[in-house]
């Protein structure tokens, strides 16, 4: 067990970072969003913290100590933030679950992916696994003409296409449009990350591509 005063001194360092400065988006090779949006962010987590540091101090087991970090997780909604803004909040409350030495994976796979793609698709990029690879997908970037490809760990009949992705090349950072096909119950990502799902119930192929050409006007340097 780790020692309860460990816990409080790095609850209390959390506490001190500036999470949301120019830098730490710089860090990241990103723009900084607004500053009410950081500072908002900010507040949060040390609020977090605070409700952290009063459990650790009260002997709270691990299951309350992941109780107050899921509440707070749950306050976030995940729509008000870009993929690249709820990335970097999942950062945050994965550095909070390891402080306090609780699982948390799922919980942050749920809010960064959704909760359906993540009981469907157990995505190993954020918390990489070592599963066999049962069959590799494979597409050509449209830019540099790397390979993209996507790892099948698992197959289950009668899993439906939920998803189009638009994927983030990591040889060329151009976005692309990927689609994986039915029955795939868990993948892991290749050369590429992911940068935000379109459920085929509301986008028809073309305009999963209009989206694509958005995000690629949208966020070129």
């Amino acid at each position: 067990m780790i020692d309860k005063q460990t816990t409080l001194d790095k609850l209390n360092a959390f506490k001190k970072l500036d999470k949301f400065s120019t830098s730490a988006w710089e860090e990241r090779g990103l723009n900084p969003s607004d500053s009410e949006m950081c500072n908002r962010l900010q507040s949060l987590f040390n609020d977090c913290a605070d409700n952290l540091i009063e459990a650790t101090n009260s002997d709270f087991k691990l299951r309350q100590l992941k109780s107050i970090l899921k509440s707070w997780l749950d306050s976030v909604n995940s729509s008000d933030y870009d993929t690249e803004e709820r990335e970097f909040i999942c950062d945050y409350f994965d550095q909070l679950s390891k402080i306090i030495s609780v699982d948390f994976k799922d919980n942050l796979n749920s809010w960064l992916y959704g909760k359906v793609l993540n009981t469907l698709f157990k995505v190993t990029s954020f918390f990489k696994g070592q599963d066999k690879i049962i069959e590799t997908l494979s597409q050509d970037c449209t830019l540099c003409g790397s390979k993209l490809e996507t790892f099948i760990t698992r197959k289950e009949e009668g899993i439906p296409d939920y998803n189009w992705t638009i994927i983030q090349c990591n040889n060329c950072n151009e976005f692309n449009l990927l689609s994986t096909g039915p029955n795939i119950k868990e993948l892991r990502f290749g050369n590429y990350k992911s940068i935000e799902q379109l459920s085929k119930t509301e986008y028809t192929e073309e305009q999963a591509n209009a989206r694509l050409e958005q995000i690629k006007f949208f966020r070129k340097k």
